[in-house]
Formats: C-alpha cells, sequence, structure tokens
C-alpha cells in the first residue's frame, strides 16, 4: 500500500489539474507491478512500478528507444523517476497476442505472426554491437545451470551422478558451440504471445511479405506490441524467433510453424540480414537455439515455484519439455540429453542405445 501511495502521489504531481482512477494492468515474473491511470476525459497511461532496490529502470528506457527508433510499437516514455522506481508509459492496450489468437483461425493467426515477424526484422536491422550487453558464453550457461539446478535437483528432487553431469555438460557445450556460431543482432529474449500486444495501427512503409508485394490496399496494420525487454541483449539471431514459435503458453503444429518460419527466412534475406542461404541450416540453428531456451526455461519454472511461490507455471511445463524432446529426437548430439531425460522422468529409452 505504502508502494501505491507513492505511485500516486508522484503521477499527481505529473498531472496537477486532472482527475484519475489507478487499477492494476499486470504483473510479471520480476518485481515489476504495472497500474493503468485512466483521466476523465477518457485518455490512459500505464505506471511502471520497479522497486529500485530490485529493478533498474535505465535498461528499459535505453530498449525503448532503441526499439521505439526501429520503428517499432513499444511504451514511450514520458516521465521518470529513477529514485523512486516510476516510469510513465503510453498503454498498449489490454489485449495480448495469447488472448487474440485463442479461438481465432490459421489466417488470423497467419497474419498476427507476420506482423510478428515484421517487428523482429525491423529490430534486427537496427542492431549494433555496443549497445546491448553482448549474449555470451557466460550468460548462456548460467541460463542452462538453472536446468540442473532448479528442474532437476528442486523439482524433480533427483542428484545427477558423475556420468550424467558429464554427460549434460558435453551437451551444454555442444549447444554453446551452436549459439555463440550464430550472427548476432538485438534480441528481446522473450519475444512471445505473453509479451506482445495486439493493436491495429497506421505503419509506413509495410515490410514486403514473402512472395509479394508491400501491401498498398490499406495503410492500416496489424503491428505488435512490444513490452518486457529490459533484458534485451545482442545475441543469436534465431533466439526470438524459438521464443516466438515454440511458444510455452501456446502451441502451434510443427507444419505451420514451419511455413511462418519459411516466411521469416525469406524477408530476412530479401532485407540483407545475416541468415543462412540455405534454409535447412538456418532451421537447424532455430531448433539448437530453442534447446537453450527450452532447458532456461524449465529451471525458471521450477524456481519461480519453489523459490517465489508461483505456482501458475507449473501447467506450461509440459509444454516445453515436449519442445526439448522433439528437438532432441531429431539431431544425433542432442540424443544424450534425451536419454537423461528418461532417466529423470523414468520414462523407457530407445532401443539399443546407450551413452
Amino acid at each position: 500500500m505504502q508502494r501505491l501511495q507513492q505511485l500516486t502521489e508522484w503521477l499527481n504531481r505529473q498531472f496537477p489539474d486532472a482527475a484519475f482512477d489507478i487499477t492494476p494492468a499486470s504483473a510479471d515474473a520480476s518485481f515489476r507491478r504495472y497500474f493503468r491511470a485512466t483521466f476523465t476525459d477518457g485518455q490512459t497511461r500505464i505506471v511502471m512500478d520497479a522497486p529500485p532496490q530490485h529493478e533498474d529502470c535505465r535498461p528499459f528506457i535505453h530498449i525503448a528507444k532503441l526499439f521505439e527508433d526501429a520503428g517499432t510499437h513499444v511504451p514511450h516514455v514520458y516521465a521518470q523517476d529513477l529514485e523512486q522506481g516510476f516510469l510513465l508509459l503510453s498503454d498498449l492496450g489490454s489485449t495480448t497476442y495469447l488472448q487474440a489468437l485463442c479461438g481465432r483461425d490459421t489466417e488470423t493467426a497467419r497474419e498476427l505472426y507476420g506482423a510478428a515477424t515484421d517487428a523482429l526484422i525491423r529490430i534486427q536491422l537496427a542492431s549494433r554491437e555496443s549497445e546491448l550487453p553482448p549474449y555470451d558464453e557466460a550468460l548462456l550457461m548460467r541460463e542452462m545451470r538453472l536446468f540442473p539446478e532448479w528442474y532437476v535437483g528442486k523439482h524433480l528432487q533427483a542428484t545427477l551422478d558423475e556420468k550424467q553431469s558429464a554427460v549434460l555438460e558435453t551437451v551444454f557445450q555442444r549447444i554453446l558451440q551452436n549459439n555463440l556460431a550464430q550472427p548476432r543482432v538485438y534480441v528481446h529474449r522473450d519475444y512471445h504471445s505473453r509479451n506482445l500486444m495486439y493493436i491495429e495501427s497506421p505503419l509506413l512503409n509495410p515490410l514486403p511479405q514473402a512472395g509479394e508485394e508491400a501491401n498498398e490496399k490499406s495503410n492500416l496494420l496489424i503491428s505488435p506490441g512490444i513490452l518486457d525487454f529490459q533484458d534485451a541483449v545482442y545475441g543469436p539471431i534465431t533466439y526470438d524467433l524459438a521464443s516466438l514459435f515454440k511458444d510455452a503458453y501456446i502451441r502451434w503444429e510443427e507444419e505451420q510453424i514451419m511455413d511462418w518460419l519459411i516466411r521469416y527466412w525469406e524477408k530476412a534475406r530479401k532485407v540483407g540480414l545475416p541468415v543462412h542461404a540455405d534454409f535447412g541450416e538456418f532451421y537447424r540453428d532455430y531448433e539448437w537455439m530453442g534447446v537453450q531456451r527450452h532447458i532456461k526455461v524449465l529451471g525458471i519454472f521450477a524456481r519461480l515455484y519453489h523459490r517465489d511461490g508461483k505456482d501458475g507455471y507449473l501447467k506450461d511445463m509440459p509444454l516445453v519439455m515436449d519442445y526439448l524432446r522433439r528437438a532432441c529426437e531429431r539431431y544425433i548430439d542432442l540424443k544424450p540429453l534425451l536419454r537423461l531425460l528418461d532417466q529423470l522422468e523414468a520414462r523407457k529409452p530407445e532401443v539399443g542405445y546407450t551413452f
């Protein structure tokens, strides 16, 4: 209540002559909270509450400017108080991609994901190495180590023996070798259906669709509002695609995902992004990047439950594990990880396969 009172007093100072109501807008997996201020004239603003002892608002402000300059829809920062941890932001609405996609047909999904990859391409085209922290070996490995600590140790209450630990370490090194060899761009790090908002807005110079000319029928286009980007880094080009299409919160058929990926790949090549000229190589990078992410996410979801008491993510673990298993089944260098998962989950392993 004290934080809400401080936030209200700060907002009153921003709008001394205006009346408004404050209601909760959303919260995320961190200490950040968001409130919607609705004014008597019907306008709205979002206020971020980020306690400074836990959160640093400066990366959010910096990345918001980078992504906004790239031509994407992110919350515009109207005012800031870094000492108290408050930001006044534009309101991108309350309909997430996840909500917009539920019950919709494939054509609608294609349009929304096309808009999401267009926005992603804009961000990637704006990339400069010096602007964001590197998604380097240390960070990639630190993320994967959440898996043995929180998923295996805390969630499954299992202890890896020496041989199993060696297997996991070998697979981690193989994953890193792939991830670090990929071309690098700006990486949102959580580019998925809960962090993309469904909005319609004017957008100049739309990116041409694969096999099509730019749409000249209307300049009213779907252009997603992009949230939760404060942890963005400079890293592998396929990472955000793995977040988007191997989404922990919504499942699509692999044939449909393949079509969307090809459309992205064709557009990316057309505008000069450094994707593989061979789609098969590009797809392999995407798969291996997804494996790194799934390993991390399983660790994070377990930590959110066992450390933070947030059980809402437990229901999403099976889909993440399914993504991980499917990828491990397709690549011989990942089979040791599949075998380890079998052991941990007491599944029947493949006949004749050994470490």
